[in-house]
């Protein structure tokens, strides 16, 4: 059995809790106030759905055409490839993410950490997140 990961992040973590050839399972715990960069992905399909909190999701196929929905616990979206989104906490929130096993490719249109660009650099992830004295999320 593979053990769970957890990813530190400047706005929260990640629990990775399966990672399979197929798909990835992870428990993404934003805190309020924070949002994730505002990203795409190439070939990655994503569903999220929210266990916990208010998150204001952003969505759109390009910068122009960017909706905001919100939601509350039991709400999900999909998310295909070539859309444009972002989470935002409203209160701290767990989204339960399910998606194809496709875990580097993002490509951050805009991010308040300072980690625009493509791929991810968990290293990075991790110092800003201790820089933001997130340790304890909840």
């Amino acid at each position: 059995m593979e053990p769970i990961k957890e990813v530190l992040k400047p706005w929260g973590k990640e629990i990775w809790f399966a990672i399979e050839p197929e798909y990835v399972g992870k428990i993404l715990h934003i805190k309020k106030g924070h949002r994730y960069s505002l990203q795409y992905h190439e070939k990655k399909k994503e569903t999220q759905y929210l266990l916990k909190g208010k998150i204001k999701f952003t969505l759109g196929k390009s910068p122009d055409t960017l909706e905001e929905h919100f939601l509350n616990p039991g709400d999900k979206l999909d998310v295909y490839p070539g859309t444009i989104h972002r989470a935002q906490a409203l209160e701290d929130s767990e989204i339960l993410e399910v998606s194809t096993n496709d875990l580097d490719d993002v490509i951050k249109l805009a991010d308040d950490y300072g980690r625009s660009g493509q791929g991810n650099n968990f290293e990075k992830d991790a110092k800003l997140h201790k820089g933001h004295n997130l340790t304890n999320p909840y």
